[in-house]
């Protein structure tokens, strides 16, 4: 069988975690598909949880901003502008 780029961490989380090995795969694949999720793709996605959770445009582009900074691979510093470009074009 061959070994996959992950086997360590999801040997590790088996060994750390009630998971078995199909669970802990599921949740390495689920974390790099956060994590390699595209600025714009996250900033839409974001507002838009956001909006359905009742908070304002303002209130959203500090959130966002917030995250944006907290990202593995951080963008530079976005606007208000720069962010409601991103989300209505």
């Amino acid at each position: 069988m061959p070994a996959g780029p992950y086997d360590d961490l999801i040997a590790h989380l088996v060994r750390s975690t009630p998971l078995d090995a199909g669970e802990a795969a599921r949740v390495v694949a689920e974390v790099l598909g956060y994590f390699s999720e595209q600025l714009p793709e996250f900033v839409r996605r974001r507002h838009a949880e956001l909006k359905r959770r009742g908070l304002t445009n303002e209130q959203i582009y500090a959130v966002l901003s917030a995250e944006l900074a907290t990202r593995r691979v951080a963008p530079p510093p976005l606007s208000a502008r720069q962010l409601r470009r991103i989300v209505y074009g």
